[in-house]
């Protein structure tokens, strides 16, 4: 691995991604946990593995290298101080406090492999798996003896976007929203910290996990080498954002602008990416439901003040003249999902129709579901190549969601 980081776009030819295959995580969901563990059914783990696979053949046969977060993390640990760190922090972020219990991970952990190791805190921690015998009144009578699992499995892994988000040369490694995902971005941290490959390149953070305001990385899209897009949703602050644009305006980064745009605060439409992607330096996808009859919105640019620390702010309401000011194209095209049509357009966003992956200019990964929104992306002169979604887009998420782009060409 070479240059370990750099994003300047959402199109710029794709050179190394990181996925991480649905496991074992994905069958300790069951129907009482769904709700809390956000996913609104149960896939089946032997076809969603195949479906991602086939995502994988695809990144690949077009050029990505594709590195997967669960060899990362496990190439980490080669430090017996860093696995030492990750199991206590892990531990502690999954809210076990009772003496024994902890020794009994620990040493459940300590028992196995490094690569069982990260598969078990990806899967989770059944508790017919441990014998832990306390007379602390906490460990008795609270529900942390009376669970399924001491430790939650993380079945939302394998929307590896969110955790982290590479922004020119540098990285935000996100505080997630809802506490089923907080933990996730720990192994991003980790990696970045300490594997060889990321270690020794001197990579900037932008932002860390402790952050008091969330952020997603299904939210911010790098329009291009000045400036984001990041969507004020259910998922990420306006004060987020406000504290995101002022690390990267004052730790000499290249980004000068931030687009700020307003999006419902609903599960189907949880981050700006499942409503509006681009797809070409001129053209993006959008959900019509996001812009009212007038086409309206609310969005807000943010630039560096004169005044050190302070932002200029300014409100705006027609997203194509924003996003032509910002590109300083001619025209913007916004393609509507499911062709704006009054069923397919949110049936098809409902499954991911505008949550599309740009692995080149023109050139976007879909599901092939989307059958409306796919043909018309090919009408305005994009090429489509579809993957199989069954399985895949029973978490709410599309190739987009699925990825974490580390390294882009420059355009």
């Amino acid at each position: 691995m070479n240059q370990a980081l750099n994003i300047t776009s959402e199109i710029g030819s794709l050179k190394r991604v990181l996925l991480r295959r649905p496991g074992k995580e994905v069958e300790n969901l069951i129907p009482s946990t769904m709700e809390e563990l956000l996913f609104d059914d149960i896939p089946y783990l032997p076809i969603i593995q195949e479906e991602h696979d086939a995502f994988a053949t695809v990144l690949r046969d077009n050029g990505a290298e594709v590195v997967y977060l669960e060899n990362l993390l496990t190439e980490t640990l080669k430090e017996e101080k860093v696995k030492d760190q990750l199991i206590s922090q892990l531990i502690k972020e999954s809210g076990i406090h009772v003496d024994e219990a902890i020794q009994a991970v620990s040493e459940y952990f300590y028992s196995m492999t490094d690569r069982e190791m990260v598969d078990k805190m990806m899967a989770g921690v059944r508790m017919d798996e441990l014998s832990i015998n306390s007379t602390s009144l906490s460990w008795l009578t609270d529900d942390e003896s009376k669970s399924l699992f001491l430790m939650d499995p993380m079945p939302n892994l394998y929307y590896t976007r969110d955790i982290a988000s590479v922004l020119g040369e540098g990285i935000s490694i996100n505080q997630m929203t809802y506490p089923a995902r907080k933990r996730e971005s720990l192994f991003m941290e980790t990696i970045v910290k300490h594997h060889p490959n990321f270690k020794q390149s001197d990579i900037k953070v932008w932002r860390d996990r402790y952050s008091q305001t969330s952020i997603e990385g299904g939210d911010i899209l790098v329009l291009n080498d000045e400036a984001l897009a990041i969507g004020v949703s259910q998922r990420t602050s306006g004060r987020a954002i406000e504290e995101m644009a002022r690390s990267l305006f004052s730790k000499n980064s290249t980004f000068k602008k931030v687009v700020a745009i307003e999006i419902p605060r609903v599960r189907a439409m949880m981050h700006l990416d499942t409503v509006f992607t681009m797809v070409d330096h001129d053209a993006f996808t959008i959900h019509p439901e996001i812009q009212d009859i007038n086409k309206q919105m609310s969005i807000y640019v943010l630039e560096p003040s004169s005044v050190e620390g302070e932002l200029n702010v300014s409100h705006h309401s027609d997203l194509g003249k924003v996003l032509k000011d910002t590109l300083k194209h001619g025209e913007i095209n916004l393609i509507p999902c499911g062709d704006g049509d009054p069923i397919a357009a949110p049936r098809e966003q409902w499954n991911d129709g505008s949550n599309t992956l740009a692995i080149k200019p023109g050139v976007v990964v879909t599901y092939n579901r989307n059958f409306v929104s796919n043909e018309l992306l090919r009408e305005n002169g994009i090429k489509v190549i579809e993957i199989p979604s069954s399985e895949l887009s029973r978490g709410r998420g599309g190739p987009r969601c699925m990825s974490m782009p580390l390294l882009r060409d420059s355009l």
